[in-house]
């Protein structure tokens, strides 16, 4: 009855803060491994293995499978794992992620490699995203002066201004529906874990 109870808790302990997770001493296990989901989701590797070393040290041994198996699946998110990614998932009894979503992670893995991929990695991906940043101020000033051209024809340097204040809007509104998106994605993810993670006892 005590382990169902914990694991039927895991979706309650959801909406709790990291503070809160943290110093839950009851749940020890469900606790500590939403606090990897998290870490693994800000894409820190190196905390993710730590909350879950810690929630299959605190887990009944009936536990630890299905621990692991969320310990797998988080991991490869947090280190960019696309492929093992979509393994994980699939063992754990999740959704899988789709093309888009292991798309965005592999890219993600290009220009923002974990910390064990190795400097040469890491520098190349910040050349990666310098290069992109210019590619996008160029194309935004591309814009600004074919707009212009029937109004008056080319705006000379003050396009750079314009351009970099179109891209600044679009960013800007791509980040507010990124965001809404993300609230729901990770709304559905909590229920998905809180089911693979009670549902397979």
């Amino acid at each position: 009855m005590e382990s169902k109870s914990a694991l039927n808790a895991m979706q309650q302990l959801e909406t709790r803060s990291d503070e809160e997770l943290a110093k839950e001493t009851r749940f020890r296990a469900a606790a500590q491994a939403i606090l990897g989901t998290r870490a693994a989701e800000r894409m820190d590797a190196e905390k993710s293995r730590e909350h879950f070393r810690a929630a299959i040290a605190a887990a009944r041994p009936q536990e630890r499978l299905q621990l692991r198996r969320m310990a797998e699946a988080s991991l490869a998110l947090a280190e960019r794992r696309a492929g093992d990614l979509k393994v994980a998932t699939a063992k754990l009894g999740g959704t899988p992620p789709t093309n888009r979503q292991l798309l965005m992670l592999r890219v993600m893995g290009v220009i923002a490699p974990p910390k064990s991929a190795g400097l040469p990695r890491r520098i190349g991906g910040v050349l990666l995203v310098i290069a992109a940043i210019i590619l996008v101020l160029v194309l935004g000033w591309a814009i600004v002066q074919l707009v212009s051209l029937p109004f008056g024809g080319p705006l000379g340097n003050t396009a750079w201004f314009w351009g970099f204040l179109l891209v600044a809007v679009v960013l800007g509104v791509l980040a507010v529906v990124g965001r809404r998106r993300q609230r729901t994605a990770r709304a559905k993810a909590a229920e998905q874990r809180a089911a693979a993670y009670g549902g397979k006892r």
